[in-house]
């Protein structure tokens, strides 16, 4: 059936990828044409309590972090992060992907934007798995193992950083509030979890904690948690598509659209864009392969076999593409649509594009070394 096939055809990281990188482009485009006012209209139409660009940072990203805290508890429960040994090189290399990229942005705006310090400290998981996928072959599986590893811990920490340093005034109540929909959740989806009932629940737990001021993606996370570890891969198989053909690309729509014609040059002399772009860049080669080559120095964890470390400075430069969550992030710190944002937006674009074609580069070259004498 064709729905089914194109259900299928979402769950691949190569077409989400793909589809991301075309709703931003379509969004940056538009923003920048003679006719910049409808989309401007159009991000700023109101629905209730919000308007599009907000539904869809708010809303449709919820199901984006639904997804991402399925593999997350997937991954902790019977997947690599399970096992320490496994674990600590990618866990290692997630953190030090995260501190390194905060600390040179912060020291670049000292005295100025430092709350911005997060923006370039996410990994998008998958714009990055999506280049991985395209220049993949005759790249040692390990690699994507690897990558996969520290983008899920790099999309906890970066969870804990939007609920902790971004909730702007927490109303507790609300968020007690909260746990009764989503206790109600917990207990359906163990009964019947492909019933209807859920998606009241979880839209219930979602309004609940936007009302507490905590961001609402993060109810996608506490949702996600409430699934059984038996049951978390078919209900990611069934909302993926979602997330991939809609959520993710609905919001790079709204979030890349920042207007850059006749500010582009100020926005390149902004410490903002510039700490943005050398902390996804520069922050997160560093960080991770820093952080990954001591933690193999100093205990007894070790790369896999048949990972070299060009593989590894590859994965950090892989780690600067920062898309959707950095976008999420800016917003969050300075507000949606100011020229602050808009800074840091240009910074996570050029940073994304940079980081993702010098990834591509040094890992063709490596794929080309690995490849076997007399095969294309």
């Amino acid at each position: 059936m064709p729905a089914r096939r194109l259900a299928d055809a979402l769950r691949t990281e190569t077409i989400g990828g793909v589809l991301l990188i075309a709703a931003a482009l379509i969004g940056l485009v538009w923003a920048n044409t003679p006719w910049a006012s409808a989309y401007t209209d159009i991000s700023q139409y109101k629905i209730g309590y919000l308007n599009l660009a907000g539904w869809s940072a708010e809303g449709l990203l919820a199901i984006f972090f639904f997804v991402a805290g399925l593999e997350l508890k997937r991954e902790f429960a019977v997947g690599d992060l399970r096992d320490p040994k496994r674990a600590v090189l990618p866990i290692a290399a997630a953190v030090g992907g995260m501190a390194v990229p905060a600390l040179i942005y912060t020291l670049i705006n000292l005295g100025g934007a430092v709350r911005g310090w997060a923006i370039p400290s996410a990994t998008d998981i998958a714009f990055a798995l999506a280049v991985l996928a395209v220049i993949g072959k005759h790249l040692p599986p390990a690699l994507r193992t690897f990558l996969l590893t520290l983008a899920v811990v790099d999309d906890l920490l970066a969870i804990i950083i939007i609920a902790v340093f971004y909730t702007a005034s927490l109303h507790v109540l609300w968020l007690l509030l909260a746990l009764v929909p989503l206790t109600l959740f917990a207990l359906a989806v163990r009964r019947f979890p492909r019933t209807y009932l859920l998606l009241p629940l979880a839209v219930a737990t979602w309004a609940l904690v936007h009302e507490s001021g905590v961001h609402a993606t993060v109810a996608g996370v506490l949702l996600a948690f409430t699934v059984p570890v038996a049951a978390t891969e078919s209900v990611e198989h069934r909302w993926r598509p979602v997330s991939a053909g809609i959520a993710v690309p609905v919001f790079a729509f709204f979030a890349a659209g920042v207007s850059i014609s006749g500010g582009f040059g100020a926005s390149l002399r902004d410490r903002i864009t510039i700490g943005v772009v050398c902390g996804l860049v520069l922050g997160k080669t560093i960080g991770i392969t820093a952080a990954t080559w001591l933690v193999q120095r100093f205990t007894r964890a070790e790369l896999a076999e048949e990972l070299r470390w060009p593989h590894v400075i590859g994965l950090g430069m892989l780690g600067g593409v920062g898309f959707t969550v950095s976008l999420l992030i800016g917003e969050l710190a300075f507000g949606a649509g100011t020229e602050q944002d808009d800074h840091a937006k240009i910074g996570v674009l050029l940073g994304s594009v940079i980081s993702a074609v010098l990834a591509a580069v040094l890992l063709n070259t490596m794929r080309q070394k690995g490849r076997p004498r007399g095969r294309p």
